[in-house]
């Protein structure tokens, strides 16, 4: 979970996350799915947000099934395919769920 205050604190993120939604063609409930996930998992420093950011948009997009290729969010969020990789099934898993074996 996470306090109103981050919202407000990361409102680039957030924003960042809605047009990268727009461009991969994910509805709202992906969108708002990711801001969730990005929010309570917020890191502390800077240069880790993107990334977090990235995969906190990867895994949204599992849970709402509306897969789209690491490398599409990837670009979308203009971060690595590799750093979307490494950090979506810590994210998933934190948010309850079961990353798949593929």
């Amino acid at each position: 979970m996470y306090r109103a205050s981050d919202r407000v604190d990361n409102a680039e993120w957030i924003e960042r996350l809605e047009e990268a939604c727009a461009d991969l063609d994910l509805d709202d409930d992906a969108c708002s799915t990711a801001t969730d996930i990005f929010l309570s998992e917020v890191p502390d420093e800077d240069r880790s947000k993107p990334a977090t950011a990235a995969a906190s948009l990867y895994a949204a997009a599992l849970i709402r099934g509306q897969e789209r290729p690491q490398s599409a969010v990837a670009d979308a969020m203009d971060v690595s395919r590799l750093s979307v990789q490494k950090r979506w099934k810590p994210l998933l898993e934190n948010a309850g769920f079961s990353p798949p074996t593929w």
